[in-house]
């Protein structure tokens, strides 16, 4: 899938752009080549691919994006969404054909207690080292943060004694333009079950730049011919996302494909909500059924989560970072057009 997305152009259903459409030929305006490597699974698949096309618009500024889908053919698929991979996504060959100005490449559902036993672990470190020397900038999203640095540097990630799920307060721990004019603190959604510790990261080389008292590490980064910057969380989560997630585990819980009912995200639902929660815990502990999700209370968030706060500001500085070098060809061009003017005038 290949979107030309503009500032004033609607995404909600997304369509391709003509290549001899007026946008697509406009040439006076800056444009970036941006690939999602979009390895969520099925159920979140749609909502990751309009939460990132969304963000990228809000933060593009004059800019536009050319935005293209690929997902790792190794990631196990559903056949409705193995059709919608193989219908609108790009081949992942086309990744090395074309230049990309930026990656975002998102984590996968763990199939394998080691991550180097996940089937798609091959195409992950190869997608890993092509990236290092062929983009500008690539961000690695949660399980492919953890991944990237055991493929780089081997750190190990660790099990954390109970999953980080919620909405954090996380904190500057050094300036840097990836975090400049972010509101503090940063709000961000954790879903995961292992973590990368600091001291691990920093003995190994890796910068810091957020934290969080509850949750850790939160954004870490490390250059190489390409900047590569690491999210344990998911900024890119909208306010609906870790509610989704939370529903299904308790799905899950009361078909017994897993054995603990799932602990309330944290700092996400409100007051009177949680304590709704609670009682159907004790509900559904007592009657394990499926039929029970019929049960469950209305939910409501916490009025001060600020969904999609935090991205606005990372994606916007992210793009300004990739967009320098294009800012300068554009200029550079736009100067040699000028002299070329004055010269045929002079003669």
């Amino acid at each position: 899938m290949s979107i030309l997305i503009d500032r004033d152009q609607g995404i909600s259903s997304p369509a391709l752009v003509p290549a001899d459409s007026d946008l697509a030929r406009d040439h006076t305006r800056p444009e970036l080549t941006i690939g999602l490597i979009n390895n969520m699974p099925d159920p979140a698949l749609k909502a990751t691919e309009r939460q990132f096309m969304k963000l990228l618009q809000a933060a593009a500024g004059p800019r536009r994006i050319r935005f293209h889908c690929f997902s790792l053919p190794s990631v196990k698929r559903s056949s409705e969404a193995k059709w919608h991979v193989e219908s609108e996504y790009s081949e992942l060959t086309e990744l090395r054909r074309n230049k990309f100005d930026g990656l975002i490449v998102t984590g996968a559902e763990p199939l394998a207690p080691d991550l180097e036993q996940e089937p798609y672990w091959r195409d992950l470190t190869e997608l890993i080292d092509w990236a290092r020397v062929n983009t500008r900038s690539t961000i690695w999203s949660c399980l492919a943060a953890h991944a990237a640095v055991l493929h780089l540097d081997r750190i190990e990630r660790r099990r954390l004694p109970a999953k980080c799920h919620g909405v954090f307060d996380c904190d500057a721990v050094t300036s840097d333009p990836l975090t400049g004019a972010a509101p503090a603190p940063l709000k961000v959604s954790h879903s995961r079950l292992n973590e990368i510790t600091e001291a691990d990261l920093t003995q190994s080389g890796y910068q810091v730049l957020t934290r969080s008292a509850l949750a850790g590490v939160d954004i870490f980064v490390r250059q190489y011919a390409s900047r590569f910057v690491f999210f344990q969380g998911h900024p890119e989560y909208d306010a609906l996302s870790l509610q989704r997630e939370y529903l299904r585990d308790i799905g899950r819980y009361l078909a017994r494909e897993r054995e603990n009912y799932p602990a309330v995200p944290v700092s996400y639902f409100d007051g009177a909500t949680e304590e709704k929660l609670a009682r159907f815990e004790r509900r559904a502990k007592h009657e394990r059924h499926p039929a029970i999700t019929n049960h469950l209370p209305a939910l409501n968030l916490r009025a001060d989560i600020a969904a999609g706060s935090a991205a606005a500001a990372l994606f916007s500085n992210w793009l300004q970072y990739l967009g320098a070098e294009a800012d300068a060809s554009v200029l550079a061009r736009s100067t040699k057009t000028r002299r070329f003017h004055v010269r045929t005038n002079e003669v």
